[in-house]
């Protein structure tokens, strides 16, 4: 069969081109510092975050881990975002890798304002934990592909600044973001201690992330890269394909934008579902199913007997995303498929 695979930005297969660089990468051994190809990902994504050094990793898991781990201490309070990438898919690596407790505070569409950090930040009395580190997702994943505001950030980093707490982004998908907004990684970028960054989402490489931010903190980084098991060897054979998405990727991002709204605006006609359109910002499309009787399970079992794929977000969400090896043409068929088997309005 055919599949449409909308169930994530990581589907994606590398195209003929991107191999062929990644077949003729220059390598080395990176675990020495070695290896060229990885040394100019590095040294390139450093440059477009505006960041005195990077770390190319495995993954983005790996590179928020990371983050957390150089800048805290065992005991520590980690505030983070209630439905971010961190609290819900990292499997509690902050507290198994850092021995820190994240605490969840709940945003409108995945975003935190100054106010709540505030008020969420402990007290310095000797039985609370100290706060040491706060995590912003942009663009967050659960919320929809939300743009994080950067007048928000701003003053979220302002207040970090003052409370000499340090700031970290989750940056899987600041291209979707930059795309979006017109606004350089490098500005959003410049308000974070730390930023990670993903090469394997929609920038189409097959593994790869980064994390930036300043040379003590990379270097620290890269020690724990090597205990966390993350040190690779001729690692440029992966790093030429994360160097091919960076240059030739990031503009088309706006392409897959124009397939999501495509599709949320087709689904408005389906019974039962509910999109809000005003938050279908970049490439993800949260659908919400609380009306409907099936579970979502139910439901992404009769879209797979028709060869299309989404993911579940919970008992009552679906998820949609869409990215660089999906067409247009195939993103009517979606629609007609969604619509054919949970019937229109």
């Amino acid at each position: 069969m055919n599949w449409i695979d909308l169930r994530s930005d990581t589907v994606t297969k590398p195209s003929r081109e991107m191999r062929e660089s990644m077949s003729a990468a220059e390598v080395g051994d990176d675990v020495y510092g070695e290896d060229p190809t990885v040394n100019l990902l590095q040294d390139k994504t450093a440059d477009i975050l505006g960041k005195e050094a990077a770390l190319f990793v495995p993954s983005g898991v790996m590179a928020n881990q990371l983050a957390i781990k150089t800048h805290t201490q065992p005991g520590d309070e980690v505030i983070v975002e209630s439905e971010s990438h961190i609290f819900n898919f990292e499997t509690a690596g902050a507290s198994f890798l850092s021995n820190v407790q994240l605490l969840p505070v709940n945003g409108k569409h995945g975003i935190l304002t100054a106010e709540q950090i505030t008020q969420s930040i402990r007290s310095p009395i000797y039985y609370n934990p100290k706060t040491s580190l706060v995590c912003l997702e942009n663009t967050h994943n659960k919320a929809g592909g939300t743009i994080y505001p950067l007048e928000e950030i701003k003053s979220i980093a302002e207040l970090a600044g003052n409370r000499s707490i340090s700031l970290h982004l989750d940056g899987a998908r600041i291209w979707n973001a930059s795309a979006a907004s017109g606004i350089m990684p490098k500005e959003y970028a410049r308000f974070f201690d730390t930023v990670s960054v993903c090469f394997s989402k929609g920038l189409g490489a097959p593994v790869g992330s980064a994390l930036a931010g300043t040379r003590e903190k990379i270097e620290k980084a890269r020690k724990y890269r090597k205990i966390f098991g993350g040190g690779m060897r001729q690692a440029g054979i992966l790093a030429a394909g994360a160097l091919f998405a960076l240059e030739y990727n990031r503009e088309r991002l706006k392409e897959d934008h124009k397939k999501a709204k495509l599709l949320a605006e087709k689904l408005q006609r389906v019974l039962g579902i509910h999109i809000d359109q005003e938050y279908v910002q970049t490439n993800i499309i949260v659908i919400d199913i609380k009306a409907r009787k099936e579970s979502s399970g139910d439901i992404l079992a009769k879209l797979k007997t028709k060869g299309l794929l989404l993911s579940e977000m919970g008992s009552t969400t679906l998820r949609a995303v869409t990215h660089l090896d999906v067409s247009m043409e195939q993103i009517n068929s979606a629609a007609e498929i969604i619509q054919s088997v949970l019937g229109t309005k």
